[in-house]
């Protein structure tokens, strides 16, 4: 059995270099003879520069050479949640059997096993077993053995035992290759002088590299001429970037061909040797079928009932609506795992004559689900105002929509606060909602945190990774709040790992470059920038004009063109403070009772220049004004405050 393995990860895909040479070719060699060279392997590189990669590579070569070869690729985090799973429910035993009866066991990332003397106890245990047994052992990770924090002397001598490499930053001929190949084969029209400078940038790790790529190919795809290197060069240089589902069913087991040529084999002495050959063989199809689902933990009664009989004839059919009933049961097992974990272990599903309560299980499974916080219906890309600065992460948006997963996966968001990225985010995220009626997560970074915690706090941590990994899609607001938090980027990573395995389209909004943000994992970081980084900048002097021309429109105005160049030529360094400028300029006049005009909008902007005269009214006022028309900011304005004198006056006519 191969687990996890994505298909796109191979020898094949992977770009040798100088920088990578070493790694791929005892990579190569230990998945064409595993167990009997380099064992255990172990892979070190900085985050981004194709150590998974050739992990899923090592695991698609030596399946090829040997399809009954099993391998296992593990990441750490998995790792851990088995064992503690297996010490939980008092079942070692099995945990241990399962990777020591593996061909090949891939471990990404054991730097993390630092500070755990019983998970590091337990890897020297595996390490040792699977070389006694010539079984090969691979391991990952972001720093070399010598490195890893509070590494056990016997377990450093074990993993070093074997043979250590080292990936290193791909220099300027592999970085050409590795554009080119994935220019073409996504069809990208940049041309050969643009990837030529687009190389000579001296990136940290293979991640930034193709995230600049898709950021070149979006400009292109905007643009109707075709990008210069100069554009090009100006472009990526502008932002700084340093660095830049289930266990797929087994087949149904073969029906043993034990006994089927007897009756065509040879003229056999007598009738009843004849007969008893051919019941041996149905009897031995039979017991294959038993010993193979029996072994994946299945009851099977059903079979052993057949074995006594004779020779019915519908034996045949019998086993094929046995498995038929466990292909169903594992469908139902792996959509329950995807919303309840824990109800998923419920032994229904190992049950064939239990099918019709695994079916009402589902049906409670959904019926009590609860979904991650979705997008809010507020916000649409039809209201998101378009212009130079708004125009590449709009564009970059659609395309998401129209093709969610397949291109700018992930796609980040950056610009400072107040400038629309959280309005785009979850017009995005109702897009998607919208498009394929499918569940949608999109929170703050905030939300995902104080949700973290609370699911620590009651021990409901399984439950709650299960609803987000049941969206098909992860919108993530303000992610430079996950900063120094620990638990949460660990989270983060794995479940950014299986949206991307999966094709799952995600987005992410930022005020600064990832690999900024301080106190940020580095490997977290790379894979933010992988897809597509899209900048949104302040409003420039066009944006703001249209933004106010289509919120006074909204809110019933028509303001002359003198006061829309007056709140124009306003200092505002956000979409926020115009709108908010906005909102006190026309709370301001209707609470006046006057017209909006510029010298309105001036004595209401401008305290400490001429007064408007406000008409006289009816109406005593305290001076302190809550704005109408259902505005959302909950701010209350004071215009003027009233001379106690005349406010006594009043009152006492």
């Amino acid at each position: 059995m191969t687990s996890d393995l994505h298909p796109d990860l191979t020898f094949e895909a992977f770009v040798v270099g100088a920088s990578n040479q070493l790694a791929v070719t005892a990579a190569r060699t230990a998945s064409e003879n595993p167990g009997s060279l380099y064992n255990p392997l172990f892979i070190y590189s900085q985050a981004g520069l194709g150590k998974t990669h050739l992990l899923m590579a090592m695991g698609h070569h030596a399946r090829a050479l040997a399809p009954d070869l099993s391998v296992e690729y593990w990441t750490l985090h998995e790792f851990v949640e088995a064992f503690h799973h297996a010490v939980s429910a008092g079942d070692v035993g099995a945990f241990r059997r399962r990777l020591e009866s593996t061909d090949v066991v891939l471990l990404d990332d054991v730097q993390f096993i630092s500070h755990s003397k019983e998970l590091q106890a337990e890897l020297l245990r595996l390490a040792a077993e699977l070389k006694r047994v010539e079984k090969q052992l691979v391991l990952t990770s972001d720093r070399p053995l010598a490195e890893i924090s509070d590494l056990d002397d016997r377990l450093l001598e074990q993993l070093g035992g074997g043979l250590v490499v080292n990936i290193g930053i791909p220099e300027f001929e592999t970085r050409l290759a590795i554009l080119q190949r994935r220019a073409q084969s996504g069809g990208s029209q940049l041309s050969a002088e643009v990837l030529t400078v687009l190389a000579e940038i001296d990136v940290q790790h293979v991640r930034a590299l193709l995230g600049m790529l898709s950021r070149l190919n979006a400009f292109q795809s905007i643009n109707e001429t075709q990008l210069t290197p100069a554009e090009a060069r100006a472009v990526v240089m502008g932002e700084q970037m340093e660095a830049s589902a289930p266990e797929p069913a087994s087949p149904p087991p073969q029906e043993s061909a034990a006994g089927a040529g007897d009756e065509f084999g040879e003229f056999l002495s007598g009738l009843a040797a004849t007969v008893t050959e051919q019941v041996d063989g149905w009897r031995d199809s039979i017991r294959g079928a038993i010993e193979e689902w029996s072994a994946r933990g299945y009851n099977t009664e059903r079979l052993e009932a057949l074995v006594g009989e004779g020779i019915p004839g519908g034996t045949a059919a019998a086993v094929r609506a046995y498995e038929a009933v466990i292909e169903r049961l594992r469908a139902i097992e792996a959509e329950v795992a995807t919303m309840d974990p824990d109800t998923a272990r419920d032994p229904v599903f190992k049950t064939p004559d239990g099918l019709d309560a695994a079916e009402e299980l589902l049906k409670q499974t959904r019926a009590n689900f609860v979904p991650p916080p979705g997008p809010s219906d507020v916000y649409s890309l039809d209201q998101f105002v378009t212009g130079e600065p708004t125009k590449m992460a709009l564009e970059a948006g659609r395309t998401v929509v129209e093709q969610p997963g397949a291109r700018y996966n992930p796609l980040m968001i950056v610009g400072p606060s107040g400038v629309g990225k959280t309005h785009l985010l979850h017009a995005i995220g109702r897009a998607l909602c919208d498009r394929s009626g499918r569940t949608v997560a999109c929170l703050s970074a905030e939300t995902f945190v104080d949700d973290l915690v609370a699911a620590i706090e009651h021990r409901a941590v399984p439950g709650w990774r299960a609803r987000y990994r049941y969206a098909s899609a992860f919108l993530l607001d303000d992610v430079q709040k996950i900063a120094a938090r620990k638990e949460s980027q660990e989270e983060l990573f794995q479940l950014f790992n299986l949206f991307a395995d999966a094709h799952r389209q995600m987005v992410f909004t930022c005020n600064v470059q990832p690999q900024d943000i301080e106190g940020l994992d580095d490997r977290l970081a790379s894979r933010l920038v992988s897809g597509l980084v899209a900048t949104i900048s302040p409003p420039d002097a066009e944006l703001r004009r249209t933004i106010l021309t289509s919120r006074l429109a909204r809110e019933g105005e028509t303001a002359d063109a003198a006061l829309i160049d007056y709140l124009v030529d306003r200092d505002t360094d956000s979409v926020r403070s115009l709108l908010s400028m906005v909102q006190r300029v026309t709370g301001g006049a209707e609470a006046m009772g006057a017209a909006m005009t510029v010298q309105v909008a001036r004595e209401l902007l401008e305290p400490e220049g001429p007064r408007h005269t406000r008409p006289s009214l009816k109406m005593r006022t305290s001076g302190v004004f809550v704005p109408p028309r259902g505005i959302q900011s909950r701010e209350k304005f004071v215009w003027e405050w009233p001379d106690p004198m005349e406010r006594i006056m009043d009152e006492l006519t």
